[in-house]
């Protein structure tokens, strides 16, 4: 994603720079004396959703800090997408339970429920006379 780009996908997402705590820690890993010396780390927390972020995949400190907005545009997107998904399954899910059986299942359900009364009267106990 380019600035401009990640830029509107925030502002579609209502994702606010004054919502985001931006820290800075020193990185680990390969990248030389710079990493050692430099906080290069970017650690975001959005506050509203609780999400953080913590970046370390450049050397630089800017492209991190981009890197961490684009990973938590990524994270906020999927947690609506699943949202909406769970949302879907659900008013499916009604609209099974409510609609009317067809003839041929309603006739087999209640074939296998004289079924079952049958079995069942032949487990009483015999009454003597």
């Amino acid at each position: 994603m380019k600035r401009e780009t990640l830029a509107q996908a925030m502002e579609r997402l209502g994702i606010k720079e004054a919502d985001l705590e931006e820290s800075f820690v020193a990185s680990g890993g390969p990248g030389g004396q710079n990493v050692n010396k430099v906080a290069t780390c970017v650690v975001l927390r959005h506050a509203p959703s609780g999400i953080l972020i913590k970046c370390q995949q450049e050397r630089s400190q800017a492209m991190n800090r981009e890197a961490a907005r684009r990973i938590l545009v990524e994270r906020i997107e999927r947690r609506e997408r699943e949202r909406k998904e769970k949302e879907t399954r659900r008013l499916a899910k009604i609209k099974r339970q409510n609609r009317r059986r067809s003839k041929a299942a309603k006739d087999k359900m209640l074939a296998a429920k004289k079924f079952h009364g049958r079995k069942k009267e032949y487990r009483r106990r015999v009454e003597e006379d």
